[in-house]
């Protein structure tokens, strides 16, 4: 009679790792990732194999590939580890103050007043749980959260969004244009180049500046290229220097309040046009701890950057605002 192997005797931690040396190809990145050493990786495989008695790599191959069974084995786990972890996260935070581990990532916009208010928040409503922040580009957040490197992120939204994620919309941050003070010339006469002062760019490689120059094509509008940076600080403090305008956004201009009596924001001249933020999370995070940093971050971008933009800047009520 055939041999079956008891369920009993197969290792959540060993399925999971061999999910991951599966989608990276390689033991050393996941034990970077995992924080094990790449011999305890090993050893789970090995068990694992052992278990199922069954080779589900080709050990003699770098990196690591799956046998015909080992592929046949990760489709039919995939599924229920999702499950699994979903479950664990539910239950865990069914009671929030025994959820227990919380990866967050966010891009640098919300990291100087929202972000730390955030952790202190949550840090508060879940005291049992470890929490790791982490800051980046958004297509670095979008892919450690295709990557399980995090359970929820904050990034924006562009046209590479995956339908593997759960996706919240959250703020409308328009694009407005942004010059020394006092700069004799109007806004159109500014984009158009008639002020005598270069266009101060983000780096082209980032979505944001993607953004931009798709708006200045559609214009029928070139800028010599004399500056580029992706840091948005850098670029207003070029600004406040006299040396250039920029176009940047509501939110970003907000962390930048050093130099703002140096410059003036105005909107941006012909139609507008604006990015989104959005709360992403992979679909097996806890609802109630995707609910819960939602309403709180929805809350600390409302009382701390665009009530006060909507007190100062009238004219931004309409455009700059929170996503239901």
């Amino acid at each position: 009679m055939p041999q079956h192997t008891d369920i009993k005797d197969l290792s959540l931690k060993g399925l999971e790792l061999f999910q991951l040396c599966a989608q990276r190809g390689s033991l050393q990145a996941v034990a970077s990732e995992t924080g094990l050493s790449a011999s305890t990786v090993s050893h789970h495989l090995r068990s694992l194999e052992e278990t199922l008695r069954v080779e589900l790599f080709d050990h003699s191959r770098r990196p690591l590939v799956l046998t015909p069974k080992g592929k046949i084995f990760l489709r039919n786990i995939d599924n229920a580890l999702h499950d699994l972890r979903k479950a664990k996260s539910e239950a865990a935070a069914g009671n929030m103050s025994e959820a227990s581990y919380l990866r967050v990532g966010t891009i640098e916009d919300f990291d100087s007043d929202i972000i730390p208010a955030l952790a202190v928040s949550l840090f508060e409503t879940m005291p049992n749980c470890d929490f790791l922040y982490h800051t980046d580009f958004s297509h670095t957040i979008v892919q450690m959260l295709r990557n399980r490197q995090l359970d929820i992120g904050i990034a924006a939204e562009s046209t590479e969004r995956t339908r593997d994620f759960i996706d919240r919309p959250l703020l409308r941050d328009p694009f407005v244009l942004v010059c020394p003070k006092n700069v004799d010339r109007s806004p159109r006469e500014i984009v158009s180049g008639g002020a005598d002062l270069p266009f101060l760019r983000f780096s082209s490689n980032l979505f944001i500046a993607r953004q931009i120059e798709a708006q200045l094509r559609r214009m029928d509008i070139t800028q010599p290229h004399r500056f580029e940076c992706g840091n948005n600080q850098t670029l207003l403090a070029m600004v406040a220097a006299g040396t250039g305008w920029t176009i940047t956004t509501p939110l970003l201009f907000s962390r930048a309040r050093r130099f703002h009596s140096d410059v003036d924001m105005h909107r941006f001249p012909g139609k507008g046009f604006a990015r989104t933020l959005a709360l992403l999370a992979n679909t097996d995070c806890s609802r109630s701890v995707l609910d819960l940093v939602d309403t709180t971050i929805r809350n600390l971008i409302l009382e701390t950057v665009i009530a006060p933009f909507h007190r100062s800047n009238s004219w931004l009520t309409d455009s700059f605002k929170l996503i239901d």
